[in-house]
């Protein structure tokens, strides 16, 4: 009878197993199914206009200062020719400081802004909690503020003083990043991180990018690598290298809170011997370079990025400066997520190496301005 028991307990014991399985297989089944479906969604183009259609009047003869954190940033270029684009339209003028990629450049030149004396400054790039002093005196003097990725989230941050924050969502933007690794890894990426702790935004990518690795039960998240923007072309090549070497064989896709990173991995990635199919690869959560498009269109050394529109960008920014000299609320207006990869990278713009949607934004913010 004991025989019987114990042969009992041991076939119950394995049903159990084989159940817990069985609910495992399926929950990891759903979540690459569920990863698949948000890649798509994020590829469709986005030609649909779902911006603000009403605000105030553009009052001409301000005279604007966009603070770049460094001119060498795609993004960051991209938005600034966007400003200047659109503050023909509003009769502003513009004015661009380089920060040159460090604290003190950054501070010097928002200390140079200030004592210009201008109607508005855009911090391009500038991240709030390094530039609070430097806020605080622009908002004391009456001088309006709009940052352009200078926070996590987009819209207002009055801690800060800043008027609003023009981004698409640091959290959409890393989730689509590494469901694009899941997705395309079939669920098995093995996975490495690259971001800047100096950026609180960019912390808040690479935490939401690792949080999605984690979830996917056949995804290994191998390291978070904190290596800063400023030094890519320097410490890139001989970090590439030595991740190679630790772990060849398990590294098969890079993800990057900037393409910056991937604009210096190549020349590792290259002289490593390895074949292309061994060689990790490589996703950007932002922002979407020229140099990254043209990675992207040979499927060389990169298979996505997720853009922002950074010339709509620059377009919002002037919007938004403009609400915030007629005295009213931002906006609201947040751009939805999109993703760019080989199959997708003629849409919206993309013959031309940049995001540009082509839902007539221009003409709209245009309308409002009349």
């Amino acid at each position: 009878m004991k025989k019987y028991q114990s042969i009992l307990k041991y076939s119950t014991l394995s049903l159990s197993i084989l159940l817990a399985m069985g609910a495992t297989s399926a929950k990891a089944d759903d979540f690459l199914e569920m990863a698949k479906a948000k890649v798509q969604a994020a590829t469709a183009p986005y030609n649909t206009w779902d911006g603000p259609t009403t605000g105030p009047k553009a009052v001409s003869g301000k005279t604007i200062v966009f603070l770049a954190s460094d001119m060498r940033n795609g993004g960051v270029l991209g938005v600034s020719n966007g400003v200047e684009e659109a503050a023909v339209w509003t009769g502003w003028n513009v004015r661009v400081l380089d920060g040159q990629g460090t604290v003190s450049g950054r501070t010097a030149a928002f200390n140079q802004a200030i004592a210009l004396k201008p109607d508005g400054i855009v911090l391009g790039g500038f991240d709030v909690n390094e530039q609070s002093a430097a806020l605080e005196t622009a908002t004391q003097q009456g001088i309006k503020v709009v940052g352009w990725h200078s926070a996590p989230t987009p819209g207002p941050v009055p801690s800060k003083n800043l008027f609003s924050n023009i981004t698409t969502s640091a959290d959409d933007v890393a989730e689509i990043a590494a469901l694009a690794a899941v997705a395309g890894s079939n669920g098995k990426a093995g996975v490495v991180i690259f971001t800047d702790s100096a950026y609180a935004v960019a912390i808040a990518k690479s935490d939401a990018m690792a949080n999605v690795i984690k979830q996917c039960s056949g995804c290994t998240l191998i390291s978070v690598e904190d290596t800063p923007l400023s030094d890519t072309s320097t410490r890139m090549p001989q970090l590439t290298t030595s991740l190679l070497q630790r772990y060849q064989g398990q590294w098969t896709y890079s993800l990057g809170i900037n393409d910056l990173y991937f604009d210096y991995i190549g020349s590792a990635l290259n002289a490593s011997g390895l074949p292309a199919d061994k060689l990790p690869s490589n996703i950007s959560a932002g922002d979407g370079s020229q140099s990254a498009y043209s990675r992207i269109r040979s499927n060389f050394n990169q298979v996505g990025t997720v853009p922002e529109p950074l010339n709509l960008h620059g377009w919002q920014v002037v919007d938004e400066l403009n609400r915030a000299f007629a005295g009213v609320a931002d906006s609201g207006f947040a751009t939805p997520v999109h993703l760019v990869t080989p199959e997708n990278i003629q849409f919206d713009g993309g013959q031309n190496d940049i995001f540009d949607p082509d839902n007539n934004y221009r003409e709209h913010y245009k309308a409002i301005w009349k």
